[in-house]
């Protein structure tokens, strides 16, 4: 897999050039925008690492101008703790997936495993019901354009009820997809997790249903608020 690592700061560049090397990787550096603009021209990329503080350009500004010139190459990008506006202005010109400062060289080579998989197999198409959005699998929600701060359970239940949208979930299937690895979950653990969803949902345009013998659906309330 070729990486190309957009990344001014030396010392933790040369770490992760190393750390993916020792991986299989085969990894370019570029130490600005201005380089990484260079190498993206004139080389494919099965995915792009891309810190947001570069020297001469914001990260988020060489991602838009990627995308506006048609380069769907999927982008991780890097963010410091509680960069909050950056991640939605982030999924808004085309980021894939985001991981905080600091974090586990095994989470980031996981993640652009996983960002390579998806984009050779499916569309760059993000999953939408209303104005509840994620991008590209990506676990990473926005409801009306705001990041919504989701546990890990929330949004492992979320992605499941969002991929299926408008159709019934099984409570069962919910909660093996919510608690895959924990055998001391009780049968109504599934419903803590909805409750607190919902209410983080509360005054959007999508809701979470429980649809009798079925399960529980997500579905968009735009259609009752249109007059007729």
């Amino acid at each position: 897999m070729r990486l190309l690592l957009v990344e001014d700061e030396a010392e933790m560049a040369s770490w992760l050039v190393r750390a993916f090397k020792q991986s299989g990787f085969v990894p370019d550096h570029a130490q600005n925008a201005a380089v990484a603009e260079a190498l993206l021209a004139g080389n494919s990329y099965d995915a792009v690492v891309l810190d947001l503080r570069l020297p001469d350009k914001h990260g988020l500004a060489l991602l838009a101008d990627m995308r506006k010139a048609g380069n769907r190459t999927p982008v991780l990008v890097l963010t410091a703790q509680g960069s909050l506006q950056d991640r939605v202005k982030g999924l808004n010109v085309g980021a894939d997936d985001f991981l905080t400062k600091p974090f586990a060289i095994e989470e980031l080579e996981a993640r652009l495993t996983a960002l390579v998989r998806r984009s050779r197999g499916s569309s760059h198409t993000p999953l939408q019901c209303g104005s509840l959005s994620c991008a590209h699998d990506s676990r990473v929600f926005t409801l009306a354009g705001v990041l919504l701060q989701l546990t890990r359970r929330e949004s492992a239940a979320l992605s499941v009820l969002l991929a299926r949208s408008g159709s019934p979930v099984e409570k069962s299937h919910l909660s093996g997809k919510v608690f895959p690895t924990d055998s001391n979950a009780g049968p109504d653990a599934i419903e803590l997790v909805l409750h607190r969803l919902r209410r983080k949902l509360a005054g959007g345009d999508v809701r979470i249903v429980t649809v009798r013998g079925l399960g529980y659906m997500l579905e968009s309330t735009v259609h009752e608020n249109l007059p007729g």
